[in-house]
């Protein structure tokens, strides 16, 4: 072994060692948890509903911070290029990690790249509902009403990520219907109960107290199995749509470079976390479960999620803006 040889060597233990240690002391003051959408929302409440609990596991104050925007995109962005030290977390969800990069020409952050996963937090089902006057009773009988008038039903969507899931529900039924983009829930619950929309895919949290107060009429979820939060309303699969499968899901991540052994002490407590009973109870009421993961599962799951919305994006024809 030469000089050179011995030196890289050393300098390879030493910075080991340093980044061991200061694993070993984290973490050693206060945390913060990047939210890139407004307080309120169901990711602002998982968000909440782990800092406070996450706090308590890592000894630290874990701060919950509001960057709302286009999207999240900028929140996303600043939690990006943060210091790759385990004092910023980002509470990423579908949006960010998953379908922005399918409905945006550029974005200022690589999903994939520029953040090292710790571990899916939660995931709640779409709601479909139709307002009363549409004359169909399942899913069935909304996708044969479709095809019976190709193009005039119309669909209302909050969000990219929710279009992107009406596109595969229609591609996979061979089916059009017509997309009407709303900024928020509220509008676009709004005018599926004024008729102004005949149909609308949007959290469980949002819609489905509309479907309890029997304003609209609430066909079924967009997930494999029911929902034991509307544990009345059928599957997508289970009403005809084999294989149709979209949950709305947050995921912590933090920037990439962190250091493996805090990201392991943040996965371990998050762990604890996703595991207590309160922590059920607080996601149940937005109609989300838990879905602890390993963050190599994260990481595998993250993947998936933008190779199927890019995908399901270029089939659909939706150009990214």
């Amino acid at each position: 072994m030469n000089r050179m040889t011995r030196r890289a060597l050393a300098g390879i233990a030493i910075a080991f060692a340093a980044a061991t240690a200061g694993a070993q002391q984290y973490p050693s003051r206060t945390i913060t948890l990047v939210v890139p959408f407004p307080a309120g929302g169901v990711t602002d409440v998982v968000a909440r509903a782990v800092a406070s609990r996450l706090s308590t596991e890592l000894g630290q104050t874990v701060v919950v911070e509001n960057k709302a925007g286009a999207s999240g995109v900028p929140g996303t962005a600043f939690a990006a290029r943060a210091a790759a030290d385990g004092y910023t977390l980002l509470l990423g969800n579908i949006s960010t990690l998953g379908t922005n990069p399918a409905t945006f020409a550029k974005l200022p952050y690589d999903p994939a790249a520029d953040f090292t996963p710790v571990s899916l937090l939660a995931s709640q089902p779409l709601v479909i509902a139709v307002h009363p006057s549409v004359p169909a009773q399942n899913l069935k009988e909304l996708v044969a009403l479709a095809k019976a008038k190709p193009g005039t039903l119309s669909f209302g969507t909050a969000g990219t990520s929710i279009q992107l899931a009406v596109e595969l529900f229609d591609k996979m039924n061979g089916i059009k219907m017509l997309h009407v983009p709303y900024k928020g829930s509220a509008p676009a619950i709004t005018d599926l109960v004024g008729g102004q929309i005949n149909v609308l895919f949007d959290p469980i949290s949002t819609l489905y107290p509309m479907v309890k107060a029997g304003k609209v009429r609430g066909l079924g979820v967009t997930t494999k199995q029911r929902s034991p939060a509307a544990p009345e309303l059928p599957s997508a699969q289970e009403a005809g749509t084999p294989g149709y499968d979209v949950s709305s899901w947050q995921a912590l991540v933090v920037p990439a470079g962190t250091p493996a052994p805090i990201v392991q002490r943040l996965h371990a407590a998050v762990a604890k976390v996703l595991a207590m009973p309160e922590t059920r109870e607080l996601f149940a009421k937005q109609g989300a479960v838990p879905t602890p993961t390993s963050p190599e599962e994260a990481g595998q799951y993250i993947r998936s999620e933008l190779a199927r919305w890019k995908e399901v994006a270029q089939e659909a024809g939706v150009k990214p803006e």
